[in-house]
């Protein structure tokens, strides 16, 4: 067995859905997988007050970090006080096999440092508009996969769905995007089913995987991949 948990690092920008889409995650994993989180406000505890709220894991599970900084600096430049939460949960809910670290509301730039996330998901939503996947970024093109989120309100915001999913695929070649409501079936079921697919890898390579964020933004301009 791997000697700690793997750790999924989830940003994406501020309202695209990333707590509602990991409280989703927490009731369907939870059940099977022993889950632990760790969130990321600024200045507040937001993000963990709801979670908690929502009752989808015992409270200790679920630990906030205020940065008093840039998202952008406590998950990929400075970590260290992530870092120190996500080893201090692992060690206080001991045993866990999975942590959800979810990043203060960032940009298209920001991305989870190795030394922090296994393997990154990336959320960003309909009504941000539907040229977001165009505009790339690191988030866009690097995490190891890209949730559009809140397909339902596509034809209340104007957005295009396949026109999203299309210009995804064109920046991120084989990397896998899932666009999902998590309003309507099959919710947050594609995303915790790649999350149980990591963790079987994970497992299986003694506590390794690759995340392809830690490659060059290029790196994975290749083939087209099927929805």
């Amino acid at each position: 067995m791997p000697a700690r948990a793997l750790r999924i690092g989830i940003g994406g920008p501020v309202g695209s859905g990333k707590s509602s889409l990991i409280a989703a995650l927490c009731r369907e994993l939870a059940g099977e997988i022993a889950v632990g989180v760790v969130t990321n406000d600024i200045y507040t505890t937001e993000d963990a007050e709801f979670l908690r709220a929502e009752g989808v894991l015992e409270p200790e599970r679920i630990v906030a970090v205020r940065t008093g900084c840039c998202p952008h600096t406590a998950i990929r430049d400075d970590i260290t006080i992530n870092l120190e939460a996500v080893e201090e949960l692992e060690r206080d809910a001991d045993p866990l096999e999975l942590v959800l670290v979810e990043s203060g509301g960032d940009n298209l730039t920001a991305i989870f440092s190795p030394a922090l996330a296994d393997v990154q998901i990336f959320v960003i939503d309909v009504a941000g508009g539907d040229d977001i996947p165009r505009k790339g970024g690191p988030g866009i093109a690097r995490a190891d996969l890209l949730v559009i989120n809140k397909t339902d309100l596509a034809p209340h915001v104007g957005s295009d769905v396949e026109r999203m999913l299309a210009d995804a695929t064109e920046r991120r070649g084989d990397l896998p995007v899932h666009a999902l409501t998590l309003a309507a079936p099959p919710f947050a079921q594609p995303v915790s089913q790649w999350i149980r697919e990591q963790l079987a890898q994970y497992v299986q390579a003694g506590g390794h995987l690759h995340s392809s964020a830690s490659g060059a933004p290029d790196d994975h301009h290749r083939h087209p991949h099927k929805h």
